[in-house]
């Protein structure tokens, strides 16, 4: 694992890179990005907010959602992917969040994992963009690929010890945008199946980079 000094300069190095580290989902409303981040699983956020200005404008609210015909919305959603299981969630968890939180989505991590759908990785995310949370990690697939990379993690590829891990490292504050930078890095130089580790400025602070230049 990391020492403190290299988390901070990986952390620095970030911000000079991606100085906004914002979600690249598109929204306006909070349970728009709830269901958005629902439709990401197995797909690309450019796919998303594609798909999603159709389907809110199809759906503008969260009570016309409620009261949708889940085959409509499957229409909508079906290039996302995986389209009967998120529009059958969509619907029931906008039936759920009018039933029992009044319409609000939950700001709470217990409450938000009572939603259909709805794993840590989601709920860190709207308890980190929408509540402004501090400590939380949303372990997507980037992110669990380059800390374990990076040495941020022992490698793991399981997103609860990701998660863990991550924070037992990561200074609370930063933790939520580090995990948006993060994904911004691996889409931009530490891509998975071609990483451009020659031309990445986490070189100096990253165990992968470190084993390949030792090999023979």
């Amino acid at each position: 694992m990391k020492d403190p000094a290299a988390v901070w300069a990986i952390i620095e190095e970030l911000k000079v890179l991606y100085p906004d580290s914002i979600c690249s989902l598109n929204y306006e409303k909070d349970y728009e990005l709830l269901f958005a981040v629902r439709m990401a699983a197995q797909c690309t956020d450019e796919r998303v907010n594609q798909v999603t200005p159709a389907l809110y404008g199809r759906f503008p609210t969260l009570q016309s959602l409620a009261e949708a015909d889940v085959a409509e919305v499957e229409r909508y959603v079906h290039s996302t992917g995986f389209f009967r299981a998120k529009a059958r969630d969509i619907v029931l968890a906008s039936q759920m969040l009018i039933r029992e939180y009044g319409g609000r989505v939950p700001d709470n991590m217990d409450d938000l994992l009572r939603l259909p759908g709805v794993g840590r990785k989601t709920a860190n995310l709207i308890l980190g963009d929408v509540y402004g949370r501090s400590g939380v990690v949303v372990a997507d697939t980037h992110c669990i690929r380059i800390a374990g990379l990076l040495g941020l993690t022992d490698g793991t590829r399981d997103p609860a010890k990701v998660e863990q891990q991550l924070r037992q490292v990561l200074p609370p504050e930063e933790s939520n945008d580090f995990c948006h930078r993060i994904v911004l890095h691996g889409r931009a130089v530490c891509i998975a199946r071609r990483p451009q580790c020659q031309s990445c400025t986490l070189r100096p602070w990253c165990d992968h980079f470190a084993k390949q230049t030792e090999e023979p």
